[in-house]
């Protein structure tokens, strides 16, 4: 008898804070880490920030939880689960690394004290389309010498879609493409599967972590919970942005009638700070309008 697929995803909020935000799993926090930044001097202790918690997960809405910790070297770190790419998004993740940056220390401190504060986007969509690159590291430095800056801010970002990942060498995979397999794709295999195709302590701990969630009662209520309000958020997030596409196709066709009208075309601006209906109707009459004229 086979045995039955977790079926719970790591992408899903309240999964992905579970598994990498309790401080008992610092284990796979550590993990991923290293998988992503691979440093000369792995990160082997992590301090959760701000941990799992239940209350975080009260509301319905859909909010972007992180898992802010710092290492024994006294490195800050942001690590964030993304299921959407919108305007900002970069500048986003600076804005939290300089935050973080600018916290560690307390007013007459000495600069030279200061620790890198690193910034990691883990997506599940496409950021930058024009390259198969799926992780970019972006550092301060030199253009000229390459001379860096090292102990300053960092941005990750790790497009996960973009690895090309097979069960048969999972195995063999660097860190990162097993992190990214398990991420992508830990809801389609049973516990004891995984753990064969993904050996470690780092992977243990996150598998061990979702056969809680699918097997306790409370979890998986607030999990399902939480996989409805996001793929509401995606739903929600298709719809306006296909609204905001009809909508400049309507304000393109009401700027042509109005030319052939003889009328001066509306300004985009003007057009677009209006809604569907409001454009449907001008629409409409502008139509009408021709087909008088040509009677």
């Amino acid at each position: 008898m086979n045995a039955m697929p977790l079926g719970i995803r790591p992408t899903v909020d309240f999964a992905f804070k579970k598994i990498f935000g309790s401080p008992q799993n610092s284990a796979a926090l550590i993990g991923l880490l290293n998988a992503i930044l691979d440093f000369e001097h792995p990160v082997v202790a992590v301090e959760v920030l701000n941990p799992f918690s239940y209350q975080e997960f009260s509301e319905s809405k859909l909010i972007v939880l992180d898992v802010r910790c710092r290492d024994s070297a006294g490195r800050g770190l942001n690590v964030e689960m993304q299921v959407s790419v919108y305007a900002g998004l970069i500048e986003r993740l600076v804005y939290y690394a300089c935050s973080m940056y600018v916290d560690q220390l307390s007013p007459g401190s000495n600069y030279a004290l200061a620790a890198p504060s690193i910034s990691i986007c883990l997506l599940n969509r496409i950021l930058f389309a024009e390259t198969d690159q799926a992780h970019h590291r972006f550092q301060m430095l030199d253009r000229e010498s390459g001379r860096e800056i090292s102990n300053a801010i960092e941005v990750h970002t790790v497009e996960l879609t973009k690895y090309e990942l097979d069960a048969q060498t999972i195995t063999h995979s660097s860190k990162l493409q097993q992190w990214t397999f398990l991420l992508l794709f830990a809801q389609d295999y049973d516990a004891e599967t995984l753990r064969k195709l993904l050996p470690g302590i780092e992977f243990e701990t996150a598998i061990s972590t979702m056969e809680i969630i699918s097997a306790k009662t409370e979890d998986k209520q607030m999990y399902d919970q939480r996989e409805k309000a996001q793929r509401d958020y995606e739903w929600a997030i298709t719809g306006a942005r296909e609204e905001g596409r009809e909508e400049g196709k309507l304000a393109g066709q009401i700027q042509l009638l109005q030319q052939l009208l003889g009328e001066p075309p509306a300004s985009d601006t003007e057009l677009l700070r209006q809604d569907i209906g409001a454009l449907t109707t001008q629409l409409a009459n502008l139509q009408q309008r021709l087909r008088d004229r040509d009677v």
